[in-house]
């Protein structure tokens, strides 16, 4: 059987499992499974992130700054955009088939022995994080970037033991699993945070806040807070991007261009900085700033696919993955703040179990109007409810309905050039949002390639040094 079959088939039998979205918090059935597999999460120092919104693109950050310091990454996230190969990544590239594969083909008998010893089977989730780790150790990787799947506490990447727990803001999301305040939520998050770790905190809201500083005490974890201990102490809109001076734990970087827009990702960025810093602090002099230059020169290759991204010009067509109401207001501000658009028509398909009408009502001011679909997932809600959800936010005249996400592009695009065409070039846009499925089936329509994320990219590098874990502890 070639790879690329092999692939397809080990993919179907990941997929078939408990799914992403049936969540049982618990780290018992992870914990056998890493402890058949000979512990691989404590191969390596472990850097962890949770948070509602951010995730993804601040572990994608940190990874950048430690590939320019000359460090082999790992990464783990989720959900994927395109391919499943994504949530795995090593060096900046999603794994190849050939071993994603062969990871599968390694953990299978041990995942089947933990579903024989419980009465819930190993979910999707939990076998990738298994094969994730698997992977990491057998590079090997000189440090692990881990994103929580859900929560923090009882997710299972929490069976690894983060050196550095970042938190990105926390809002209302996975309330039927965390909680229905953002107290509850936080208190879940703070799980990843362990006795002599140290905590980065983007800003939060007060009873969150309250919540990890106390759990951090608790721990006797060191706490680094954004706006306090590091920041953003300037930002200037820029061609593609925007120009930062962020202030880190250990010194000021100046004539930092993130070619990512919104106030959000500088936040974002901030915290990756203090991220690694810390990091670099626990085996180095912890006083000594980062070299400016390849701090510079990883910014400047960052990017994080299919959040804000532009993936067509003339008309401009972005796509976005916000999901919850807090994620949408980021997206709108950055809009409204980098793009002077005379008309911008949403494509718009969400989750039926997400906020709908919170999340309508925060892009409701940016756009001129929306089509509703729905997505390629069987969790995609129903167009004809989401277009009866619109109408009470929009107003019928400014809501158009697709029962398929090609159609529903295509319309919209028709009414951005009808923009173009009586205001001239940069007038006409659309946005393309409601989830991160919905985005990445928008990349396979419009991106090159089938919408497949290439290598990222690096800055250049010193000679490798791969640290023991006496430097690392």
């Amino acid at each position: 059987m070639d790879v690329e079959t092999r692939m397809r088939e080990v993919e179907r039998e990941i997929i078939s499992r408990r799914p992403e979205h049936s969540v049982d918090l618990a780290l018992g059935r992870m914990a056998e499974l890493v402890g058949l597999l000979g512990d691989p999460q404590q191969a390596c120092p472990v850097i962890h992130i949770t948070g509602t919104n951010g995730k993804t693109s601040t572990a994608r950050m940190i990874d950048a700054l430690l590939r320019a310091r000359g460090l082999r990454t790992g990464r783990f996230t989720s959900p994927h955009l395109v391919s499943i190969r994504e949530r795995i990544v090593v060096d900046g590239a999603p794994i190849s088939p050939e071993r994603f594969v062969a990871a599968y083909d390694e953990v299978l008998p041990y995942v089947q022995l933990v579903d024989e010893r419980h009465p819930v089977a190993m979910s999707f989730f939990e076998v990738l994080t298994g094969m994730a780790f698997a992977v990491f150790a057998d590079t090997p990787v000189d440090v692990a970037i881990l994103e929580v799947g859900v929560g923090g506490r009882l997710d299972c990447t929490n069976v690894a033991d983060g050196l550095v727990a970042v938190i990105t803001p926390i809002s209302l999301d996975h309330t039927r699993l965390l909680g229905n305040t953002v107290e509850e939520i936080a208190a879940e998050k703070a799980g990843i945070i362990k006795p002599g770790a140290v905590a980065v905190l983007a800003p939060q809201p007060l009873g969150a806040a309250e919540v990890l500083l106390r759990h951090a005490v608790e721990v006797g974890a060191t706490v680094a807070r954004e706006g306090v201990e590091f920041g953003v102490l300037n930002r200037e809109q820029a061609v593609g991007g925007q120009q930062l001076v962020l202030r880190g734990l250990r010194g000021t970087y100046e004539g930092v261009y993130l070619p990512l827009f919104g106030l959000h990702q500088a936040g974002n960025a901030a915290c990756a900085l203090a991220a690694v810093e810390a990091f670099a602090g626990m085996s180095q002099d912890a006083a000594a700033p980062l070299d400016a230059g390849l701090v510079r020169e990883a910014f400047a290759k960052v990017s994080s696919p299919g959040r804000l991204e532009v993936i067509r010009r003339s008309p401009t067509i972005i796509i976005d993955a916000a999901h919850n109401p807090a994620g949408m207001a980021a997206t709108v501000a950055a809009i409204q703040e980098a793009f002077t658009f005379a008309r911008l028509t949403g494509v718009f398909a969400a989750s039926g179990d997400k906020d709908v009408p919170g999340i309508l009502a925060e892009l409701e001011p940016l756009l001129t109007d929306v089509v509703v679909t729905r997505n390629s997932s069987d969790r995609s809600m129903d167009p004809q409810v989401t277009a009866e959800l619109a109408i009470e936010i929009f107003g019928e005249d400014r809501v158009l309905s697709a029962a398929r996400l090609d159609d529903a592009i295509e319309t919209a695009v028709a009414l951005a050039d009808e923009a173009v065409a009586e205001t001239g070039p940069g007038s006409g846009g659309v946005l393309i949002t409601g989830s991160v499925i919905t985005a990445g089936d928008a990349r396979r329509l419009l991106a090159p390639a089938g919408g497949e994320l290439p290598p990222e990219p690096s800055a250049t590098q010193p000679a490798r040094h791969s640290f023991t874990a006496a430097e690392l502890s």
